[in-house]
Formats: C-alpha cells, structure tokens, sequence
C-alpha cells in the first residue's frame, strides 16, 4: 500500500494511521474477497482523520491503495481483469446478481475523494474516465455521521466497497469490514461531545436509525 503518512503531531499507528490510543488495528479483519479492489485516493484524503479508503484496503486480502492525482493506468489494465469505475453516472451499470462478469474476472476501481475532488481525478485521468462505470443499488443511508455528505444515499469508501462486494461476492459478505469505521465514527462523536455533535448534525443519528430499521 502506498500512502505515506503526513500526518504528523502526534503519535500514530504506522498501519491504519490512528493517534495510537485510538489505533483500530485489532478491529480490521482479512477477508479474503474474490474480486479485486484498487482504490484511488485523492491527496486532500490521506490528511483526513475521518478518511476511511485505508480501512477499505486494510481489510480485504485482495486490495490496493495508490495516492495522487494522475495515475499510471498499467494499475488496472491487468491481464485477465475486467476493471470497471465505481461511479454513479448516466452510463453507470446498475450493480446486480447476473449482470456482471464472474468474480476474479472483474477488478473494481474506487475513488477515494469528496464527490468534488472524485470528479476532478476522473478529469485529470481521461484513461479513469474512459473505464465501464458501476453504480451501487439504492439501499439504507449511509453511517458516516460525522462528515457532511450531499445526501442520505452517499456513503463513505468502506462502506461503498463493502456494498459493492456484497452484490459481486454473493453470497459472501462483507460487514465485518465496517466494524472499525464504525469505531471510528463512534470514537468521533465522543470526542466532540453530544452537544456539539447535535449541533453540527442535526438529526445525523435519526436518519441512521432509519436505515438500520
């Protein structure tokens, strides 16, 4: 995986990146997914304290993370792989049971950005733009409570790829790649206390009730 940590300040696990009293590490599992992942990170990502493409990577046997603006497309033209953009859009094959090459076939590429700087690597990457595009189905809103989103239905890169592998990887699942975002976000409102998260997200954990009833 290549990443390099800038973080800097405090301490931090070398692996996940978390300040180490925070480190999610025992939470990630190794799942062993059929179809391959190459996630795309935008700069402006690895600085995130909340970015959740690492935890995407970490968790899954078959996976790779590459950070930048323009990239080689040598990392998803790979012999006897299909890469396909997960990126909803007028194009976008709906993800479906029968409808997709077999897993191992099919090598998913994912942006790891905001929706703005996900479209901005896609234009500075004409090669990325040019790949078949995949669009998860409509489904529970998303957890990520604590970074704003443009609407229920956008999810964080973990959660984005663990649906996605659920539909290419049936009946394999894949919940238990959540588990340390779902630390992560928890570990989140802690910190800034319930006043203030009420504040800046109002009705965040209603809308997340809903999509778990």
């Amino acid at each position: 995986m290549r990443c390099p940590d800038e973080t800097g300040g405090r301490a931090r696990c070398a692996r996940c990146l978390r300040p180490g009293a925070h480190c999610l590490c025992p939470l990630l599992p190794s799942l062993a997914n059929r179809t391959p992942v190459l996630i795309l990170q935008h700069p402006q990502e690895r600085r995130h304290a909340l970015n959740t493409g690492r935890l995407a990577a970490l968790g899954l046997q078959q996976a790779r993370l590459e950070c930048g603006l323009r990239f080689d497309p040598a990392l998803w033209l790979r012999p006897g792989l299909a890469p396909a953009l997960l990126f909803p859009g007028p194009q976008a094959l709906p993800l479906a049971a029968g409808t997709l090459p077999p897993p191992g076939e099919l090598l998913l590429v994912v942006p790891d950005a905001t929706w703005r700087h996900a479209r901005s690597l896609i234009h500075h990457n004409p090669a990325l733009a040019a790949l078949p595009r995949l669009a998860l189905p409509a489904g529970p809103p998303g957890g990520y409570r604590v970074r704003k989103a443009p609407g229920p239905q956008a999810l964080s890169t973990v959660e984005a790829v663990a649906r996605a592998l659920d539909v290419l990887d049936a009946p394999a699942r894949h919940d238990a790649l959540l588990r340390p975002f779902e630390a992560l976000v928890q570990g989140q409102i802690q910190a800034m206390g319930p006043q203030v998260y009420a504040r800046n997200y109002p009705g965040a954990d209603a809308g997340a009730r809903r999509g778990l009833s």
